[in-house]
Order: C-alpha cells, then structure tokens, then sequence
C-alpha cells in the first residue's frame, strides 16, 4: 500500500458509530510511524478533510460537505434518477431509493421518504453487500459474467444465504430469473421488515449503474399488494437509464464494477 492509500485509508475510518478519532488510536490504526501520521493528519486537517476538535481529536471536515455538493450537482445518475425516485414516491406513498454500483458494493446515493418509513431503511452514503436486497440483486443480474464469477468465488455462502442459489449454475439460474422478470422483488432479504421491488439502471452502452428501488415494511402492507407497483418501478428505472444515455454532456457514463 503506497503512502498515499495509508493517508487517505485514515477517512474511512470515520463512522457514525465513531466519528471521533484521537491522534493515538490513529496511529495504532494506520501501522505507520508516529512521526509519519502526524504527517498525514497535518496534510488532511490542513487540506479541511479532517478538523480538530478537543483533546487532540479529529472529525471529518467541512471538505467533506463541499464535496457532497459538487456530487448532488453533478453526478448523473443523482440529476436523472433523485426527480423520478421523488415522482415514484409521491404516487405511491411509499419510499424511493436511488442506489449506485461501487466496487462489489452498492451505495445510495438518494432516499425519498415516503409514509411510514420503515426503520433501519438505506440511506444516502450508506453501502451495503452487493449480494443482499431488491436494490443490489437487480445491479448483480445484469453484470458481465467474468465479474460474477468473482463476485461468487467471494461471496458464495453469503449468495447460498439469501437464496441466489448453492452452487454456480444455480447461481446463474437465479440471476437470469431476475432479468427476464425485469425487476427483483425482496421481503426481510437484508433488513428484517422491509420488502422492496428494484429496476435495474444502465449507462448509454447498455452496462449496469445501479438501481431504482421502492421500499415499504410488509406491517403495514401484504406483499401481493406491493408487487403490483413493479411496472411503474420498471417504468421509472427506464426513464432514469434514457435520460442518462441521452445526456450529450456524458461521453460515457462508465459502470463503477469490481475489478
């Protein structure tokens, strides 16, 4: 790991569980000498993607907010997608969420509340397996297979656990099931409570970006009702996709898949 990865591998540690870090356990953290972390600190705090606050302690700084705005403002699958995901939300009462594919995860990246919100739902900046849920089981179904085959040698008991299949042609199976059918559909898969129905959102060459995904918690709705909302989720993730391959501003939008 060069000593650039160490430096900026020192803000992912920063969580909402701990959002504070001392200068020690810093240190301890980054395997670096001390001398060479107080280097990193200085650079990051005077750069504003960390702040100093009592003790010797750090959060993440106001760099970080700055950048999340130039992201809302410019990211095209946030422009295309927040406007229809809002749209979906007020027509049907129930939750919207706008997710992207990053590295062997999916992130989201936009949440229209809706009524009822159930608890523990995804939220912007959060990620999440790339194996679990509507929202990340509609992204796996449409990714080239040399991708899948890494992602199954990783994940294969985590795969056999939320019933993509036991094995690798059981696997595909699941996967080709979830693309005739156009969507994927999910009760509990990831949070206890929550059911969702997903779309898959693609790039103007046809690869997978992300997801579309509606939310509700099956306390307050029965999951035959809830499915009757797949056509106009599909419908919403292909005005999502068209209006980001029609965007002469994007040469070409590439898909943020693992290596």
């Amino acid at each position: 790991m060069s000593s650039l990865e160490k430096m900026l591998g020192l803000l992912g540690v920063f969580t909402t569980e701990r959002p504070i870090w001392s200068s020690e356990d810093l240190i301890q953290h980054s395997g670096a000498p001390a001398s060479t972390c107080y280097r990193y600190l200085k650079v990051l705090h005077t750069s504003g993607y960390l702040a100093r606050v009592a003790n010797g302690s750090y959060v993440l700084g106001p760099r970080i907010m700055e950048l999340d705005r130039v992201s809302r403002e410019s990211d095209p699958v946030y422009i295309a997608g927040s406007p229809v995901g809002q749209r979906l939300t007020h027509d049907t009462g129930h939750s919207s969420l706008l997710c992207i594919l990053f590295s062997d995860s999916i992130m989201c990246v936009q949440q229209a509340r809706g009524r009822n919100v159930p608890a523990g739902l995804f939220n912007r900046g959060q990620r999440r397996p790339l194996v679990a849920g509507a929202s990340a089981k509609s992204i796996l179904a449409h990714l080239p297979m040399h991708q899948l085959r890494i992602l199954y040698a990783r994940h294969a008991d985590a795969i056999g656990t939320v019933g993509l299949g036991a094995d690798w042609e059981a696997f595909k199976s699941s996967l080709k099931q979830i693309r005739q059918l156009g969507y994927c559909m999910t009760v509990g898969d990831y949070n206890a409570g929550i059911m969702s129905i997903a779309a898959p959102l693609f790039n103007r060459d046809g690869e997978v970006l992300g997801s579309l995904a509606l939310a509700a918690s099956n306390k307050t709705l029965r999951c035959e009702s809830f499915r009757d909302f797949a056509p106009m989720v599909m419908q919403a993730a292909q005005e999502v996709s068209a209006q980001i391959a029609s965007n002469e501003d994007i040469v070409a939008l590439p898909a943020r898949a693992l290596g």
